[in-house]
């Protein structure tokens, strides 16, 4: 009970993040889940999968009202992801949870380049239309992005959108939107994917920090709407960056995160 109310607070800030700038949830909810609530990293991961997946559902459904969302890119991209996460999940049982993470970072560290590479553009192209589908880059891009989210055990959010803005020409407030949709379908596949190779959850304490994430993605995506998305999109990269290299150093010389 005592994690469960220490999550709510938590939640509600990865919310935040995952409704302001359409990611970044589970590079917050897995330290969280490890480092504050004391889930092993296969477990946690699993967890972070779920946690993300409902906060990028309520965030998709509140940002498809406003027209925001591509779903016809949404679609395409999601459904190689789905089947692709199934590999990166079998792939990732083994190997070992330090090695897990060591391969993250890096990943994370490119992810946060390109985010503020095209958040120095984002306030001049919110307006912009839905990009032209181009088949074989959706394809590719959404069967990588798959892979990475099983073997990770996290969302991808914080990949998805410097993928859609930057390999795929959208404006960065659809890529916000778009995300959440793609979020929503390939974590949950990822999800079951984990489920399927004996994953489990601690049920009470995912059970507060999604409800509590779920809020504050609703709230989050009220905030992207005001605040300017260069600023959003600077802001997760900074966070991207800080949670690697604070994984990084505990990683290395601290003997990195339990693997219970």
């Amino acid at each position: 009970m005592t994690e469960a109310l220490i999550a709510l607070p938590f939640g509600l800030a990865i919310g935040l993040i995952v409704g302001g700038v359409g990611g970044g949830g589970a590079i917050l909810a897995l330290p969280v889940l490890v480092y504050v609530l004391g889930e092993g990293v296969g477990p946690a991961s699993t967890a972070s999968l779920i946690v993300v997946a409902v906060a990028a559902a309520v965030g998709a459904g509140a940002l498809a009202f406003r027209g925001h969302v591509c779903w016809r890119l949404a679609l395409t991209f999601s459904a190689p992801a789905a089947v692709s996460s199934l590999l990166g999940a079998i792939a990732a049982t083994a190997v070992s949870p330090r090695v897990l993470v060591l391969a993250f970072i890096p990943l994370m560290l490119v992810a946060a380049a390109g985010t503020w590479r095209r958040a120095q553009g984002a306030d001049a192209d919110e307006a912009t239309d839905c990009p032209a589908l181009s088949w074989t880059r959706t394809l590719v891009a959404g069967s990588v992005l798959g892979l990475l989210t099983g073997f990770f055990g996290v969302g991808g959010g914080f990949l998805i959108v410097p993928v859609l803005t930057l390999w795929l020409d959208m404006s960065f407030r659809r890529a916000v939107a778009t995300s959440l949709v793609i979020l929503t379908l390939t974590g949950a596949a990822a999800l079951a994917s984990h489920l399927a190779t004996g994953s489990g959850i601690n049920v009470p304490v995912t059970a507060a920090l999604g409800s509590s994430t779920a809020v504050g993605a609703l709230a989050g995506t009220m905030v992207g709407r005001r605040l300017p998305q260069q600023h959003l999109g600077r802001a997760l990269s900074v966070v991207v960056t800080a949670v690697a290299l604070f994984l990084l150093v505990d990683t290395l010389f601290f003997g990195g995160p339990p693997s219970g």
